[in-house]
């Protein structure tokens, strides 16, 4: 059949091949009684002509007319009360049948997802009527009761008007696609001599970027013209696929373009149907195929919405060589079709353009401020933009939107704006429940429980681990875990073990609708933040979900060993703080699991939280002097200590109640010995903090074994505490046997492995190999940003000490502005009160002394050495550093004499704490001699130096920076005295012309 001009305007369609047009009924007023009759008869007439159209939809919808018409023929009183209703109802499918008549697919295209929810809504409203007349009496009362309830007057009338809207849409389209196929028809003629086809709609008014993909495109279509090409857009609902897709087709030229609604394997059949049709080869989707496949002109075929796993495209595909296809779908298997493109969010820059197009807003400097936390918070998602576009210019508010957003998310992105752009009939949530409800119950409720995790970082192991839960005395038995027993059970093979093959059948139906995504590389799921959100909103009660996953992360959690828990906390802790925010009170029975992940992951305020709890409910259940009880303390003792709290963690850890109840060689009273001489060694009493770690490695090495973590984590500790009593060599031998075993282990990048490495480090900078150290925490600092993230405790750790080595080779602006960073993190995470902030904040100090910024370094100095006398007492090492530092300023400044008060303190406390031969102590008698020299008291500065360089040659050796420092220092003193010669002995030497 051959395609007629439509009419002019104001003069009447004429009738098409086919069938009649029938006008929009209306129902004759003269008599109540018989009103019904020609609305029947209008109906079956629609409904026996629909049966014969290739549109299941149009005949669905007026099949649900008639039946509404015939259920309102058996109410026996008050039927006026429904006329209304049965009037517009008719008049709509009258509607309908006429555009379809005239303008066959390019209407029934249009129309198809409005007809399928009318049709829904009008079964409903049958059911309500039918349910009113089974009760006995009061029908009239009811009926309008429930028709002012329902507003169903305005419903229909709602539905009526999007109708009205459409039809011009449809005549416009219409208008332009045969203009469009007269214009661009090419040179040679067409099969049969039928006009060119072009059923798409255009692309929305307002859409904007995906230049890129559109680009890609077209170098696709544009090359390689003798093959068939295929191409794919797939993503998540809502992401601009189908729009991508007709606007790349209105930039092209091709001799015919074809679109298909793919969603159905009945809307498929009837999509090439109309083909066949329309170029006169017959009326089935197999004809349709066979002209496509005998016809070499450039024809496009547009697959839109394949998002059904189920049907199998491939067969109704063309089998040949030529002719190009575009595919839409939300399921990532369609890409094994050819090439394809994942389409996500919106370039941020096309995001902010889209939304204030759509709000009506210009693109002012203050407009754009708003727009783009909007979008932000949005994620670049363009339907969900173009939603709150329509809002915005509705209520004319940008500024107010996004706090309305937070608190009526699913709202806002459940309502369909009045006025639109394109034809896509669904909003951000409506397009994904219809997803959503394709789902198998396992499959939803897997989506459901990870939406209580971090959209991030989701992972198979979270699961197969939790499978393996040991029922442990004091982990929540069987019978308080039958949820999340019962959910893992579905992945679980006849003998109880895991079957990733069912875990993957699983995931692999959510990914078929992009509401999941995988990364292949890192084996980690992920959920589009909006998604992620949403499928929250499908819960009508969220804490049997939450406590269900929560109870999965504690028993996943469970089975990581020590020595593994600072990676895994690293990755779980996001969804730790997801569900707290859910229900705070909701991880309590793995109390002893979460205090556990919060530490390792440096979250220490938290974890004590909960081991706060932990030990108050193992105190009232099992007593003062229980097992349990006690390893409780000393969970709680550990995270005093990494607060700074050290005075408290050594009063919670008391050995004799650990030896008495446990035995001295039992793991937890090891563990709580390491702990208390790490105790030891952060109050400054670094003898009694050695004297317990060679016992505690000595019962390790005993009774784990020299290559258990738990040694290997004593031997570094001795190690340290080595390096605090100034023995450097012995530190240096104990951590390079620490480092080699914890690589070979564990591997190069585990975390205790980094830890070790960077102990080794500070050694290596302690005697005076600065640029070994250097390169040594570079390489650990990458690393540790890597696997921990830059806000860890020990990528601050390895930072700080990174910037103290610039400061000892003299790069002091990246000391600055290293140490500068890691001061503003030290505060917001552990608090400006703590040790490690206050060492930097140390640090940074000196480093603005080496700047010659005297000021700025007398500010933060007195400020360390406040806060530290209040913390620490005046006496701590620590304390006496700081007291030292600020003499060390008020030299520079020339406040000599200030200085000598301070470090003749400072010096008279280290003797008697560390000793004379404590590195530290030396360091305090060379800034007192150089006071000395300051002062003009040369005799005083020449006896202390003297002593100093003897000292650090016997400790350090020759070469030692520190060393050649004190000969050069006693050479200017030889000098101030007069005695040239000894101070040119002293110079002539290799060293000390170096450090001149």
């Amino acid at each position: 059949m051959s395609i007629t001009a439509p009419p002019t305007s104001g003069s009447p369609a004429p009738p098409r091949a086919g069938g009649t047009i029938l006008r929009p009924f209306k129902a004759p007023s003269k008599s109540k009684a018989d009103w019904l009759e020609p609305a029947i008869l209008a109906a079956k007439t629609i409904t026996a002509a629909a049966e014969c159209a290739p549109f299941p939809y149009i005949k669905g919808i007026s099949g649900t007319v008639l039946i509404l018409l015939e259920t309102v023929v058996t109410v026996k009183k008050n039927r006026e009360d429904l006329e209304e209703l049965c009037n517009s109802s008719t008049e709509i499918i009258t509607i309908l049948h006429d555009q379809v008549k005239t303008h066959g697919n390019t209407a029934a295209v249009k129309f198809k997802s409005l007809c399928e929810e009318l049709e829904s809504y009008l079964k409903a409203v049958i059911l309500a009527i039918q349910n009113l007349q089974d009760e006995s009496k009061g029908f009239r009362g009811r009926v309008k009761e429930f028709l002012k309830s329902s507003n169903l007057t305005d419903e229909i009338a709602g539905y009526q008007t999007q109708i009205q809207g459409l039809m011009a849409i449809v005549e416009t389209n219409f208008k332009v696609n045969e203009i469009h196929a007269i214009v661009t028809a090419p040179s040679f003629t067409v099969v049969k001599g039928v006009e060119n086809i072009n059923n798409c709609p255009p692309p929305s008014r307002i859409f904007q970027g995906r230049q890129a993909i559109l680009d890609k495109m077209h170098q696709f279509f544009d090359t390689d013209s003798e093959n068939q090409h295929i191409y794919v857009l797939h993503g998540l609902g809502g992401a601009g696929k189908t729009q991508i897709a007709l606007k790349f087709i209105q930039e092209s030229s091709f001799s015919d373009v074809f679109l298909v609604d793919t969603s159905k394997v009945e809307t498929i059949e009837t999509g090439l149907k109309s083909i066949a049709v329309s170029k006169s080869v017959g009326d089935s989707a197999q004809d349709a195929l066979m002209w496509l496949q005998s016809n070499h002109n450039k024809w496009l075929l547009f697959f839109d919405n394949a998002d059904d796993p189920k049907i199998n495209l491939n067969d109704f595909l063309p089998k040949c060589n030529h002719g190009n296809l575009i595919i839409t779908s939300r399921n990532p298997e369609i890409r094994s079709y050819g090439a394809y493109t994942f389409v996500s969010d919106m370039e941020k820059a096309d995001a902010l353009t889209l939304l204030l197009r759509r709000a009506n807003k210009e693109s002012s400097e203050e407009n754009l401020k708003f727009a783009t936390e909007i979008v932000k918070g949005l994620y670049n998602l363009p339907l969900a933009i173009v939603q709150a576009g329509a809002f915005i210019s509705k209520s004319e508010d940008l500024e107010g939107y996004l706090a309305l957003y937070h608190s009526n998310r699913v709202k806002l992105l459940s309502e369909k704006a009045a006025q639109s752009h394109d034809d896509y009939a669904q909003t951000v949530f409506t397009t994904w429940q219809i997803s959503f409800n394709q789902l198998s119950h396992l499959a939803a409720t897997f989506l459901q429980l990870c939406s209580f995790l971090h959209y991030t970082g989701i992972s198979e192991d979270m699961f197969s681990t939790a499978s393996k839960y040991d029922f442990l005395p004091w982990l929540p038995p069987r019978e308080e875990l039958q949820e999340p027993l019962e959910f893992l059970s579905h992945f679980l093979g006849p003998t109880g073990e895991w079957n990733s093959l069912k875990f993957l059948d699983v995931t692999t139906e959510i990914k078929a609708y992009s509401l999941i995504s995988f990364d292949a590389k890192t084996k980690l799921f992920s959920i589009h933040p909006l998604v992620h959100a949403w499928s929250r909103s499908t819960l009508s009660d969220e804490q049997p979900l939450q406590s269900c996953m929560s109870s999965i992360l504690g028993m996943c959690m469970s089975k990581i060993p020590n020595h593994e828990m600072t990676l895994a906390s690293v990755q779980v802790i996001p969804h730790i703080i997801l569900l707290k925010g859910a229900n705070p009170d909701g991880v309590a029975d793995f109390g002893r699991v979460f205090w556990k992940i919060h530490y390792s992951a440096g979250k220490f305020k938290d974890a004590q939280g909960i081991a706060q709890q932990v030990l108050e409910k193992s105190q009232l259940l099992l007593g003062e002097n229980h097992p349990d009880t006690l390893v409780a303390m000393g969970n709680l003792a550990l995270i005093y200590s990494e607060l700074g709290e050290f005075q408290k963690a050594k009063e919670l850890l008391v050995l004799e109640k650990y030896t008495k109840l446990l035995g001295e060689d039992h793991p937890e009273t090891l563990i709580a010995m390491g702990n208390l001489a790490s105790i030891y060694s952060k109050l400054g009493e670094f003898q009694k903090a050695e004297g317990l770690e060679v016992l505690v490695l000595e019962q390790c090495t005993k009774v784990l074994g020299e290559d258990h973590p738990r040694t290997l984590l004593t031997m570094g500790n001795l190690a340290s505490t080595y390096s605090d009593l100034g023995e450097f060599q012995k530190a240096e031998k104990l951590q390079v046997l620490v480092l080699e075993k914890c690589t070979k282990l564990l591997g190069e990048d585990h975390p205790s492995t980094l830890l070790a490495m960077d102990n080794l480090a500070q050694t290596y900078s302690a005697l005076g190999q600065f640029q070994k150290a250097k390169e040594l925490q570079v390489l650990v600092l990458e690393k540790c940003i890597k696997l921990l993230g830059e806000d860890h405790p020990n990528t601050l750790l390895v930072m700080g000490n990174l910037a103290t080595t610039y400061s000892e080779v003299g790069e002091f602006q990246k000391a600055e502005k290293l140490m500068v960073l890691v001061l503003d993190k030290c505060t917001k995470l552990l608090g400006e009160d703590h040790p490690n902030t206050l060492s930097v904040l140390g640090n940074l100090a000196s480093t603005y002394s080496e700047l010659g910024e005297f000021q700025k370094a007398e500010k933060f100095m007195a400020l360390v050495l406040e806060k530290r006398t209040k913390l620490r007492g005046k006496d701590h090492p620590d304390t006496l550093l700081a007291m030292g530092n600020l003499a060390s300023t008020y030299y520079q400044l020339g406040e000599f004499q200030k200085a000598k008060e301070l470090e003749v303190q400072v010096l008279q406390k280290l003797i008697e704490l560390l000793g004379e031969d404590h590195p530290d102590t030396l360091l305090a008698m060379s800034n007192l001699s150089s006071t000395y020299s300051g002062l003009g008291e040369f005799q005083k500065a020449k006896e202390l130096r003297v002593l100093v360089l003897e000292k650090r040659t016997k400790i350090l050796g020759e070469d030692h920076p520190s060393t050649l420092l004190a000969m050069g220092n006693l050479a200017r003193t030889y000098s101030d005295l007069g005695e040239v010669q000894k101070a040119k002995e002293r110079e002539s030497s290799k060293e000390a012309i170096i450090l001149h």
